[in-house]
Parts: C-alpha cells; structure tokens; sequence
C-alpha cells in the first residue's frame, strides 16, 4: 500500500499538460512534477488518494530523449513554464494528445483533430506581462509566483517576455531601491507597489508600463518615468492603475496616465488596434494571426453574410473578418471593451460593424426578437466555455456555421457536444499553440449544421403501415398477400400484428387489444408459420 513519504521507483508513461509526469505503481496513477515520458525517476510520495497519488522528483535515474536543459535559471521553481525542460516538438505532441484526449473522453466525439500548429517563436514571444512584486526582507521580489502558491520567485529575465521588460524591471528594481519605495505584503495588506504590468505592441514597438498600486499617490514618479524614458526605445505610455483592494485580481478598474498616451497601438491581420490597460489583446502576436486566419477559414465568408461574434472582447477576431461579411455584429458584456471595439472599427475605417454591451444570451435573444439571422456566429468565450442557455439560444438563431474559439480544450469539447444535441457537429478542429512552453493552448472549431441535403416526397398509407416499428420494411397488405400466393392462407392484420410482436417488433398497442368484454383470438399456428416466413422474406427478422 503506498503512504506518504514513501521513496519509489517510477517509469514515466505519458506527460500531462501541467508539466506532470504520469506513472503507474501496482495498479495506482502516480504524478511526478516535471518529470516526462521515458524519464525513470526515483519519486517521493507528497500526497496520496484513492485513486491516484502525487510525488516529486528525488533524483532522475535515467533521463528521457525528449529532456532538455532549461535556459530559466529558475524554470523549476517558478509556475510560468511547466515544459521549459522538454523539446518543442515534445511539448506540441502532448499538446496534440490532450485536444484529442479531451474530445473523445469529455465531449464523446470521434473527431479527427488536425495537426497542432505550432507558434513561430517559442520563446520572447509574449507581447504583456504581469510581474507581482513583493519582498524577500530584505530586497524587492520582482518575478512569478512559485505553482499554486502566491510565493513570488525572482526572475531577473524570463525567457517568454522581450529583452525590454528584462530592462524595464531592472529599472524597477534601481528605482524601488534609490527612493525606498515600499512593496506590497499580501497578509497585511499594506505596501504600495503590486504589480509591474507591461504590455507591447510587436508589429509598431510601442511600449506601455503600467504600475499597480495600493494607493492613489506614488512617490517619485516622476523620477520613474525619466528613467524609462532615458532607457526604453518605444516607450509611449506610463500609467498607474490603483487597486486598493484584498483580491487577487491583478488591475483595479482606475487607471490614471502619468506620461504619453492612454494607450498604445499595435497591427494585427492587417488592421490597427488601440489597447488600454484593461484591453483584452492575444499576447501571442504572430500566434494570434495564425489563429484569426484559421478561424477565418472555418467563417467561409464570401461577403453576403451576417456575422455575430459573441465575447468579442475588443473586436479582434469579428473586425479582422468584417470587410469579407455583409455586416458584423459584436456582443460583450465589459461596457470598456465595447467602447474599445467602436473605436477600433473606426479606426480601421470599418462601417458594416455594430457592437453591443450586454450578456451574450440575452444579447442573442434581442437579436432574435430584432429580426437579425446570422449566417455564422463567432464563440470565444472565457475558460469556463459557453453554458447551456447560451448554446440553446444560439441554436434558435440557426446559424449555418460556427465558429468556436477556446484556450480551454475540455470545455471546448464539453460545449461542442451539447452542440451536438441540438442539431450541430464538428467538421474539423485545429489547435493552434499560442503559449509555448506552458500547459495551454488554442483550439479553433468548425460547427456546421446538420441538415439533409435532399428529400423526396412519399405518400404512405397509415392503414397498412406501422410506422411505430423501426425495423418495418414491408406493408401489412404485402405480407398478406405474399401469405396468400406462398400457402393460400388468408390472414388478418392483428395476426400479423401478434407475430411481429413475438418477433420483438414493436407493434401500436391497440392492434392486440379487443374491445371491452371480448377476448383477442389468437393467430393459429399454421398461420403464425406462414407469417413467420414472410417476415424473412422481407428481412424483418
């Protein structure tokens, strides 16, 4: 029986996306953070249930082929990359296995998934991050949170950002230490600084750096901002957000611009974007347009379609497609984002969009009641998916195609089969790895309604058909007749009745009942044979 503590040796089978091995002990799933397929480890045991059991390495006996050595200093510690230690092309596999996983064994759908595509940068490609800042006693932390915890790890230069947030937080680092800037302390809630949040656009190279703090006054800004000034090609925006609040969300909902624009700008597809603090934007650039063009593809657009596109966020997705429909509709529940989408069609020129700021379903049910029949609808909706409302009332909108955009594969696969139930399947899936060297990634699906693609007219006479049996291939007036031509028996239709329903076709109840006060007469069995051989004659049984 295994117990806590215990030290095992340990195969690894497979590797989930979480960076963790998976082995098997006697019979028992075991979980080995950061160990990976082929590795033999010696494992000690730090949790045990019924089913499964979790361990940490103790020491690697012999090392998998698809291991490599981390360029992170501190991979192991922090919870940003859970495969900085395997090779890209291993990591895109696991990646595969998980989407397709997930389809068959949460949404039940035998779907071939297509071949993951993979990001053109593995590394330095994310355009935002989020640094927590805290104290190690002594000195500023300026890093990411160690797994599962809110234990900040130092990271003097992550390996996913560009090289000028490496310098943008080694200001940080000079001016928190030269002006004595206090740092914020989760437990008591006191300290000023929270967070170091950067984002930048690649394709124009502008810079924004905003700071989260726990108070509305921030000491020497101004000293701040000339250093970054002095220091950072691109920079065109310095903002604080304040955030007073015991939460773990990173941003308060105000954002006070202390130099340059309330914004930046960035080109995505084609089109140029504004983002704010608050913004949803792809961190992945070149990802991001890999993954609009495929959706793109799946919208089949050819000009003369309404396109709705649910969660729009800022309108990325539904303004990259929008000059290729008769007329776009966004729906988002944040009044900023919608804000930011109306801007963003504007600025692009675009006049055939019109966006909304409401819940989804109910934004589909005023659609409904307003006329609007979409063509194609486009879902991206948060990790937790679509709930059921909303895929009912989708439904009721009939689109021809959807188009279903998720980080999270199980609730994709969830949501794709409650899509199943009313009417529509999955004609393909493509994962697309937006975030490289972590657990997630991008799937795109194509919805189509399930239609006939023909019919024909056929009168049937209700008197001489049971059209309540499934297996039914020939009249009641057919079995007659070829009993009469093959043994010269005359049978009545409640005989042929009884013998299908001793064959186990199901028979309307009425034809073995006899009115009130009278019994049934039964088929005799020289008839009950005629029947029988009737009823093989016409492979009913």
């Amino acid at each position: 029986m295994l117990k806590k503590n215990d030290e095992i040796q340990l195969t690894v089978k497979g590797c989930t996306v979480q960076g963790s091995g998976v082995c098997d002990y006697n019979g028992m799933t075991v979980f080995v953070r950061g160990a990976v397929t082929g590795d033999h480890v010696l494992a000690h045991i730090i949790k045990v249930k019924k089913t499964y059991a979790v361990g940490i390495i103790k020491k690697i006996t012999q090392r998998s082929p698809i291991r490599i050595k981390p360029q992170c200093a501190v991979s192991e510690k922090c919870g940003g990359c859970c495969f900085a230690h395997i090779s890209y092309d291993a990591e895109l596999e696991i990646k595969q296995t998980q989407v397709e996983d997930n389809f068959k064994r949460i949404g039940g759908l035998d779907v071939e998934i297509k071949p993951i595509i993979p990001s053109p940068e593995s590394l330095r490609y994310r355009n935002k991050a989020q640094y927590p800042v805290g104290s190690d006693g002594r000195f500023a932390s300026i890093g990411f949170y160690a797994p599962m915890t809110h234990r900040i790890i130092d990271c003097a230069d992550c390996y996913l950002q560009p090289e000028d947030f490496r310098r943008i937080v080694d200001i940080f680092r000079d001016w928190i230490r030269e002006k004595k800037i206090s740092t914020y302390d989760e437990a008591s809630g006191k300290g000023l600084l929270r967070h170091i949040y950067i984002r930048k656009g690649f394709a124009t190279g502008e810079i924004m750096v905003c700071l989260v703090a726990n108070g509305r006054e921030v000491p020497f800004i101004g000293e701040l901002v000339g250093m970054l000034k002095d220091e950072i090609d691109g920079l065109r925006s310095v903002i604080v957000n304040i955030n007073t609040k015991n939460t773990n969300v990173v941003l308060g909902s105000e954002c006070v611009t202390v130099y340059g624009s309330d914004y930046i700008t960035d080109e995505l597809c084609g089109l140029k974007f504004n983002i704010s603090p608050l913004s949803f934007y792809q961190v992945n650039h070149d990802g991001a347009e890999i993954l609009y063009n495929k959706a793109k593809e799946y919208a089949a657009l050819t000009g003369e379609e309404t396109l709705i596109d649910l969660y729009c966020g800022t309108g990325t997705i539904g303004l990259t497609m929008a000059k290729d429909a008769k007329q776009l509709v966004g729906v988002e529940i944040v009044e900023q984002a919608i804000e930011n989408a109306k801007k963003n069609a504007e600025l692009n020129g675009i006049e055939n969009a019109r966006f909304i700021c409401g819940d989804a379903s109910k934004a589909v049910e005023f659609l409904l009641e307003e006329g609007i029949e979409p063509d194609v609808v486009i879902l991206d909706p948060p990790r937790k998916g679509c709930d059921g409302a909303l895929v009912e009332t989708v439904a009721k909108m009939s689109p021809k195609r959807i188009v279903y955009v998720s980080c999270d594969s199980a609730t994709l696969a969830r949501d794709s089969a409650r899509f199943a139930e009313v009417g529509y399947e999955v004609k393909e899936a493509t994962p697309v790895d937006m975030f490289p060297r972590t657990g997630n990634v991008e799937t795109v699906v194509l919805l189509s309604q399930r239609k006939a693609d023909a019919h024909i007219d056929i009168k049937l006479d209700l008197s001489e058909l049971d059209i309540t049996a499934a297996e039914t291939k020939a009249t009641y007036q057919e079995i007659k007749d070829y009993v009469l031509e093959k043994s010269g028996l005359n049978v009545s239709s409640l005989y042929i009745s009884q013998v299908k329903t001793k064959c186990g076709i199901i028979e309307r109840e009425n034809y073995n009942k006899g009115k009130e006060g009278h019994g049934v007469p039964q088929c005799p069995k020289e008839k009950e044979e005629a029947i029988m051989d009737a009823l093989r004659n016409f492979r009913m049984i």
